[in-house]
């Protein structure tokens, strides 16, 4: 090999050598992967009664895209998130049962936060009937994109004495005739007959093979009146003559009245100048208009503000794919054992709020001297405690579901302690002194004019209201194994949240259910999941704090 070859061998793998070291692989074009089938979970806040609300607001919690919560306050913004788009439908859920429509009509930021609104709207009866009989399943029973009752279906028509193997027979009989051709058509299916004119044309004769009557509903061609026989005919062909009518004589005879005729622009009509029409315009024609409907516009309830006492919540679910029903209600096989399970939840709630009231003292047992001589007295000198009168919890809410198919009970309880009492202040904002007038006997050592004005008291600060989540499961032995609790005071409100339960709900669409929390704060809050698996209670997600 000489140098120059050499050379040129050298430089040519110097210059594939990038090339190859930069080769990527595949390249999958971003049109080639298949679009994410979006499912939005969001809460539903109102007051007033349900359907009717007096006020209402939509919050967008997450929206899952098939591999990832997103939180669904800034989830794609244009400006307004995507889950809060005008004409998103959203499923009212009960425990996983559906119990109403939410129809977004639009979207505004208030405070730093978007919200939604709407309509409620109810389900139809179908949707209703499907909702009552719905019960606790899974994958596993049904599949996960269920079919629609009401889509139709495409059959294929079989008349009577037709089959794959007569066809195949009559198409390799022998004969060759229409009638053994034919013998596996239906008497519905139209058939091509021949002309009945045994007529001897040219060289070449034709002869009729069908039925001796012709198609009456056969099409026929017919000339025009006028036209003139002279004409060009052709010769040499299968026997079919064809007559061109002449431009002399094309207008000779009568027209023809049902022959549709093109008329020409008036001439008085200038150029550019286009003609109105002054029919009056159909009042039933629809219409396109912007915004929303007047009707609806009606119906929307005013916006949410603040958060009242008696807001209610509820979660919102949309997804553009048709899933099964898969209510998260648990069922107990004996009802005595929720409200064992409900005291026991109760009693773990009041310790950590500190509410155990001291037991009452015992009364001791006199020994009387009969009772000392005979030996009878008993060596314990005092009876078991006497319980306590239980403080009742306030705001309590004790919930449980069946989160997966087959799996345990999972119960939820919150609570808190009762308010402590106010106290009244004065206008400088201390305690005001107690007036009540108090008698004293003997003479007064200070008269009113040397008496000192005692110094005022400061007031007393009442304690903190507590608050508790307890999220626990039935052990093996009937007792309750606590998987997660949570205790904060008004206090500390920035540091630990109160949680509030809003209600379960799967928010992947892989039929298991998690638990949607509400985390609220001194003066902001959040929306967070909590998935229970395996005898864990652990945080998914959580959602940008808001103010609140």
């Amino acid at each position: 090999m000489s140098l120059r070859a050499g050379f040129a061998v050298t430089v040519f793998a110097v210059a594939c050598a990038p090339g190859l070291a930069q080769y990527p692989g595949k390249v999958t074009k971003a049109a080639d992967k298949p679009m994410p089938e979006l499912r939005s979970v969001a809460v539903l806040e109102w007051t007033g009664d349900p359907g009717k609300p007096s006020a209402s607001r939509l919050l967008p919690v997450v929206v899952y895209d098939g591999e990832q919560l997103n939180d669904g306050t800034i989830y794609l913004n244009r400006p307004e998130p995507l889950a809060l788009a005008g004409g998103t439908e959203y499923e009212l859920q009960t425990a996983g049962k559906a119990s109403g429509l939410f129809d977004v009509f639009g979207a505004g930021e208030f405070q730093g936060t978007w919200q939604g609104f709407g309509v409620w709207k109810p389900l139809s009866k179908a949707d209703a009937a499907k909702a009552a009989s719905a019960f606790n399943t899974s994958s596993l029973l049904n599949p996960v994109d269920a079919a629609e009752d009401d889509k139709p279906t495409l059959k294929r028509k079989h008349p009577a004495g037709t089959d794959s193997d007569d066809s195949g027979k009559s198409a390799g009989s022998s004969g060759g005739d229409a009638k053994n051709s034919g013998s596996g058509i239906g008497s519905d299916q139209p058939t091509m007959k021949r002309k009945t004119d045994d007529s001897t044309t040219g060289s070449t004769t034709t002869t009729s093979t069908g039925t001796d009557a012709a198609d009456p509903d056969r099409p026929t061609l017919k000339r025009k009146a006028g036209d003139s026989s002279a004409g060009t005919s052709s010769s040499g062909n299968s026997g079919s003559g064809t007559t061109t009518a002449s431009s002399s004589g094309a207008g000779s005879g009568s027209a023809d009245p049902d022959r549709p005729t093109i008329r020409r622009k008036h001439e008085s009509v200038e150029a550019g100048e286009m003609e109105t029409s002054t029919a009056a315009p159909d009042p039933d024609r629809p219409r396109l208009k912007r915004g929303k409907p007047t009707d609806a516009a009606g119906a929307e309830p005013p916006r949410l503000v603040g958060l009242p006492p008696t807001m209610q919540q509820a979660v919102a679910v949309s997804d553009a794919k048709n899933r099964a029903e898969h209510p998260w209600k648990y069922n107990w096989a004996n009802p005595d054992d929720e409200q064992k399970m409900k005291e026991a939840l109760e009693a773990m709630a009041r310790t950590a709020l500190g509410m155990d009231a001291p037991a009452k003292p015992a009364k001791p047992v006199r020994k009387t001297a009969t009772a000392a001589k005979a030996g009878t007295a008993k060596k314990t000198s005092m009876l078991s405690a006497e319980p306590a009168d239980l403080t009742p919890l306030e705001d309590e809410h004790f919930r449980v579901f069946e989160l997966a198919y087959g799996a345990t009970a999972t119960l939820v309880l919150t609570a808190s302690s009762p308010k402590p009492p106010s106290v009244p202040l004065a206008d400088d904002g201390k305690a005001a002194p107690d007036e009540t007038p108090v008698i004293k006997r003997g003479k007064p050592t200070q008269t009113t004019a040397t008496k000192k004005e005692a110094p005022a008291k400061p007031a007393p600060k009442p304690a903190p209201q507590k608050f508790v989540t307890l999220v626990a499961q039935p052990d093996l032995y009937g007792g309750v194994l606590v998987l997660y609790k949570s205790v904060t005071d008004s206090a500390h409100l920035d540091e630990t949240p109160r949680m509030r339960l809003v209600d379960a709900v799967d928010a992947m669409g892989d039929n298991r259910g998690e638990l949607l929390f509400e985390l609220r704060g001194a003066g902001q809050r959040q929306f967070a999941l909590f998935r229970v698996l395996r005898g864990t209670a652990e945080q998914l997600f959580a959602t940008v704090a808001m103010p609140g």
